[in-house]
């Protein structure tokens, strides 16, 4: 079922309409195929980038879009409505993209981020370590300046499109101390720079995440994005975006959930009855479709109030806390009325509960997000 959104401008409205058409054409007949057999969708992230998809809240003068995070948000809630590891790693690419166009000179920006805009050059977010998830300051990652530029070695973990990316937003070590943390603006092949084998997930299987490993592979000096030290700063300013973004990617996961859960229960008949008509089971319904309207409005409200210019991190916390509890729960929901059937992979319900439950993990854990949002009343 199509959500019936409040959008601001008629051009907005456009483009949810592209987005549902490709959508529906590119992503919805090919989940069920990648999802199962774990292939990645070769060209299908081109074919975004060229639908002008990728790069939709940077400046038109780069190739971007030039959309609000309100309606880039929707946007995002559509694709994960039909395939949720799609929505994900574009919701990473705009992430990816944020370092270079926020901190980046006007040199680095003119030579780099037209191609990341338009989807030729696709990107992940390299800063999670085997040790240093939640706590990114304790990374350890070292980029030792050398002639000409910076030696990267040490081991990245956790990155969606490892392996499969055209550049990573990377943090590594320039100096002891949570200021001792750089940005680089990496490629994504470099002598000496391997990628371990696809982690084996619950869900999301048709986008890889690996990690990295940098054995003394040396980037160019102008890779650095922002000035030496200053990479926690970065890190954090584009983590508030992109806690955004797994907000709408979870809200839009629930919304699919919660429509097959309907269609379902609008066919299957017990005690001579549509099982929708069972108050029990209809009233299961209703609680899983406020649950999703709730949901989006949370993360609408952050998005608007950065669209304004007006603080949203914590904002941006509660939306990613709200949405993604709201996925887990959603989802198991639809697989309870599905019943038996939901419990197999003759329908995606069952999918779709997998794949809510990384959203509660990724983009910082739904315990940070409560850390976050106490430290704001306390303040």
């Amino acid at each position: 079922m199509d959500v019936d959104r409040l959008l601001p401008t008629p051009e907005a409205a456009d483009l949810i309409a592209l987005t549902r058409e490709i959508a529906d054409k590119e992503l919805a007949p090919r989940v069920e195929e990648h999802e199962n057999a774990e292939t990645y969708p070769e060209g299908l992230f081109a074919t975004l980038g060229r639908a002008g998809l990728l790069g939709l809240v940077y400046p038109e003068e780069y190739g971007g879009g030039a959309q609000p995070y309100e309606v880039y948000l929707q946007v995002l809630e559509e694709l994960a409505t039909r395939w949720a590891a799609v929505a994900v790693a574009t919701s990473v690419h705009t992430l990816a993209c944020h370092p270079l166009y926020a901190f980046g000179t006007e040199a680095q920006k003119e030579r780099w981020l037209p191609a990341m805009l338009a989807g030729e050059a696709i990107g992940g977010y390299s800063l999670s370590e085997p040790q240093a998830g939640s706590d990114a300051a304790s990374l350890a990652c070292r980029a030792e300046p050398v002639d000409g530029g910076y030696r990267i070695t040490g081991t990245k973990a956790w990155i969606t499109h490892g392996g499969k990316a055209d550049f990573y937003a990377l943090f590594a070590r320039t100096a002891p101390g949570t200021r001792g943390v750089s940005c680089f603006l990496a490629p994504g092949a470099a002598d000496g720079l391997t990628f371990g084998a696809p982690e084996r997930k619950m869900g999301l299987h048709a986008v890889p995440t690996t990690a990295a490993y940098w054995d003394g592979a040396v980037l160019d000096a102008d890779r650095l994005i922002g000035a030496e030290g200053q990479g926690l700063q970065i890190a954090f300013s584009a983590l508030d975006c992109g806690r955004l973004g797994i907000a709408a990617c979870a809200t839009g996961l629930a919304q699919a959930a919660l429509d097959t859960a309907v269609a379902y229960a609008n066919e299957r008949t017990a005690f001579g009855r549509r099982i929708i008509d069972h108050q029990g089971l209809g009233f299961l319904l209703a609680d899983m479709a406020a649950a999703v309207d709730s949901a989006r409005a949370t993360y609408l409200d952050a998005a608007r109030r950065r669209d304004r210019g007006r603080p949203f991190s914590r904002q941006a916390s509660v939306a990613k806390l709200v949405c993604t509890d709201t996925a887990m729960k959603v989802t198991t929901d639809a697989v309870q009325v599905l019943g038996g059937y939901g419990y197999t992979r003759d329908f995606p319900v069952e999918r779709y509960m997998r794949e809510a439950k990384i959203m509660q993990i990724f983009e910082g854990t739904n315990q940070i997000q409560r850390l976050v949002i106490s430290r704001g009343l306390a303040a």
